[in-house]
Formats: C-alpha cells, structure tokens, sequence
C-alpha cells in the first residue's frame, strides 16, 4: 500500500514538473511578442509562486539539525558493543565504505568533466543568484574567502569551541554548519554503544522516536510537493531562461548514466576481484531484484526479494544474507551518496562557486556519512543534501533546482542502492567462508 501511495506520489510530481515547464514555455514564447506580459509573469512568480516554493524548502530546513542528529546516532548505537561486531561486520561495513566511497567518486569526477551547471551563461547565474536572495552572494564571497584547507582548518570544522551555536547558526535565513553536527552524533552513538543493554535501548528508542517525528514532518512537506515543484520550476525557467532547463538535462544524463557505471561497472570490477563469479551471470540472477527496486523506488519494499534471491540462487548463507541485506537497506546508500555529491557540485557549479580538491574530498566523506542517514521515504535526502550545501556555502534554497529531477532519478539511486547490497553480500560470504576454511586448516 506505502509502495502504492509513494508511486502515486512520484507521478503527481512528475505531472506536476512538465505542467510548470510548458507553462513556462508557453509564458516565454507570448513574451516574445509582448514583453509587458514577461514582466507580470515575473512578477507572478515573485509575488505568488515563490512563497509556495518557500513553503516546502523550508519544512525540509526545519528538519535538517534533528533528523541529521537523530539518523546517524541511531546508526551508531544499533550496531550495539562496538568492540565485539566481529569478522563478519567489520567485512560489511568495509565493503559498505568502499562501494559508496567509489560511486561517490565516480560522480564527483563525471561532474567534473561534464560539468553541467556551465551550461548556464554569467547574465543567466548573476540573474539566478540575485533571485535566491541577497544572502547568494554572500554565500559566494564567504566560499571564496575561506581559509586553506589544511589541519587545523579540518579540526575547526568539524570541532568548534561553540558546539550548538556552530549548527544552530546565528541568522535566522541560513542554516547552521552540519559538520560539527555529524560529529557529535556519531561520538553520542558511540558511547551509547558502551551502555547497558537496557539503557543502549532506551537511548535507541528516543533517537528513533526524534527521527521518526522528523520524517513525519518530511512527509508533510512532501503532500506539498506536487504544486511546490510547478510553481519552482515555473519561476525558475520564466527569470532564467531555457538555459537552466539544458543544465538540468545534461545533469539528469550525466548522473543516470554514473549510476548505471557504478552499479554495473565498478560492481563487475568488485565481483572480479573478490569472488569467482562471472559479472553477466550475477546480474542475470539478481534480475528480480533490480526490477523490483527500480519499479518500487524502495530499498526496504525490496527487501523479502533480494533476501530470497541471495540465499536461493546466489548460494549466500542465511546469517550472512540476514545479516548484510537488511542492514545494506538502512546503511549501504551507494547510488543516494553518489547522487547527493552530484547534486551539491551541480548547485555549486550553478551559482558559481568553485570547490577545490580539498573541499571535493571532504564533500565525499560527508555524502557517505549523511547518506546512511538518509530516511528510506521519498524525497528522504533532501534535508541532508540542503545541510551539505550550507556547509559548503552553496544556497540550500538551490536544491529547488532539481526537485523535479530527484523524483525522475529516484528509481535509478533505489535500484544502485539495491544491487550494491546483493553485490556485498556475496563477496563478504565468500570472505568469511574463506577465512573460517584457514581457521580450520590451521586448527587440524
């Protein structure tokens, strides 16, 4: 029924995203002919279309600080005694690592050389950034005047003497710095781990209450979205110009095809090295499972298949499969890290700001962490991706730029994320099995 409503959903959005774009074609082509109603429709857009804009944007800020907090402590804390996850963990989280590691990679660098957002000319991004507000250029200004990145700089980052001031921020209009935020989540899951069982729960209990209520609140936002997107990419298209929507296109292209390189590609590539396992027959039989994530955008509706297909046709063992895929579908997010990389350097390369190799590698590590704390609904990332952002002085507001697009490439993330679980699974099976076949040699 969730899979039901969530398709239905994505559907209104999408209708909703090519009613805006020849609205907004339409409203170009008359003004061609009489400028005066260019302006009034300009002036629509501020006046009316905005606003509703603003009101989804701004739901999703309000989460941002808590559901961030709450995600990735919870993450923490659920993998219970730190020190005693044994082999087989300390296997799955490696792979976990790598595989969204690599594919956030794979992004950044298909980012770099395609570089979409320089499909927009200097009149059309000095006409976006005056149209985010004032606070755009500053944004810009502060990005290109930040200090060198080096250790002391990455140690004020991430550990400012003003914790909660640092993430609360001191402006009402613009959010607060995530990074010392991801920090402290990830120290208080970790002590939480050191807890006594019945306090560890109790701990776990509270933060997934607060990330519950926040998701809540994301799925109020996204009732919204559905008139929130037209109205966006209404106003966005009628300032601008046809110009964004060939930068959104060649985005829309770049990132489907990096997804479809990392989980076909780089997946093989894994196969190869750490199994025997020929790549074309492996994806012949997890072909069920790829199509049901594809079809539901839904890691956890494809949860009963891909358990069913690791342990009958791939020859998983049950307590591996049991163990790794229903973890993978909370923690393993190798196609939504890769996309929220892509998408904070596409804002970036939008409006203008240039982020260094430095920042670039920072931006990997920070899309791996907030990507396990991605809510499994919907629009989930979005949040997250508007905290990424701020942190890299980019304009969350800029995420309203590919609203339309997050829902066209939800399917091909969902189905990355699905297939770069089966593909852990196997190889940490087949770690394992070869690690307790030493232990017994040894042993006799």
């Amino acid at each position: 029924m969730a899979g039901s409503s969530n398709s239905k959903l994505a559907n209104r959005i999408l209708i909703g995203l090519v009613i805006g774009i020849v609205a907004a074609l339409v409203s170009l082509a008359i003004g061609q002919a009489s400028p005066a109603f260019l302006a009034g429709a300009r002036t629509f857009s501020t006046q009316v279309l905005d606003p509703i804009g603003q009101i989804f944007l701004r739901m999703l800020f309000f989460v941002v600080i808590p559901l961030v907090f709450a995600s990735l402590a919870t993450g923490v804390v659920q993998l219970g005694r730190l020190d005693k996850l044994g082999p087989l963990a300390g296997r799955t989280f490696t792979f976990f690592f790598l595989n969204m590691a690599v594919g956030v990679a794979l992004g950044l660098l298909m980012m770099n050389v395609l570089r979409p957002g320089d499909h927009l000319d200097v009149e059309s991004k000095t006409r976006l950034m005056a149209e985010f507000g004032g606070a755009a250029e500053k944004h810009v200004t502060a990005s290109t005047t930040r200090p060198a990145m080096n250790l002391p700089t990455v140690v004020d980052m991430f550990m400012p003497k003003n914790l909660f001031g640092a993430f609360v921020g001191q402006q009402r209009n613009v959010l607060g710095d995530v990074l010392p935020l991801i920090l402290f989540a990830i120290l208080v899951g970790a002590v939480g781990t050191q807890l006594a069982e019945e306090r560890r729960k109790k701990l776990q209990e509270a933060l997934e209450l607060v990330s519950d209520l926040m998701t809540g609140i994301v799925h109020f936002a996204l009732r919204i979205a559905p008139y929130a997107v037209p109205a966006m990419i209404y106003s966005v298209i009628i300032k601008v110009g046809l110009d964004i929507l060939i930068a959104l296109g060649v985005f829309v292209l770049g990132c489907g095809g990096i997804l479809l390189f990392h989980l076909f590609v780089s997946m093989s590539v894994f196969l190869k090295i750490w199994t025997k396992r020929s790549p074309l027959q492996f994806f012949k039989d997890i072909k069920a499972v790829l199509v049901t994530a594809f079809s539901t955008s839904s890691s956890n509706a494809s949860l009963p298949t891909a358990l069913s297909v690791c342990k009958e046709t791939l020859g998983v063992s049950p307590s591996t499969a049991g163990f790794v895929i229903p973890l993978g579908t909370t923690m393993n997010m190798s196609g939504t890290a890769l996309y929220e990389g892509c998408v904070v350097l596409f804002v970036a390369q939008v409006f203008g700001v240039d982020l260094s190799f430095a920042q670039q590698i920072t931006l990997l590590l920070l899309s791996v962490l907030s990507a396990v704390a991605v809510a499994g609904i919907p629009g989930g990332s979005l949040p997250l991706i508007a905290g990424l952002l701020a942190t890299f002085g980019i304009p969350p507001a800029g995420i309203g730029i590919v609203l339309g697009a997050d829902r066209i490439l939800d399917m091909m993330r969902t189905m990355t994320n699905v297939g770069c679980d089966t593909v852990t699974a196997v190889i940490v099976d087949e770690q394992v099995k070869k690690a307790e076949s030493a232990a017994a040699a040894r042993a006799a």
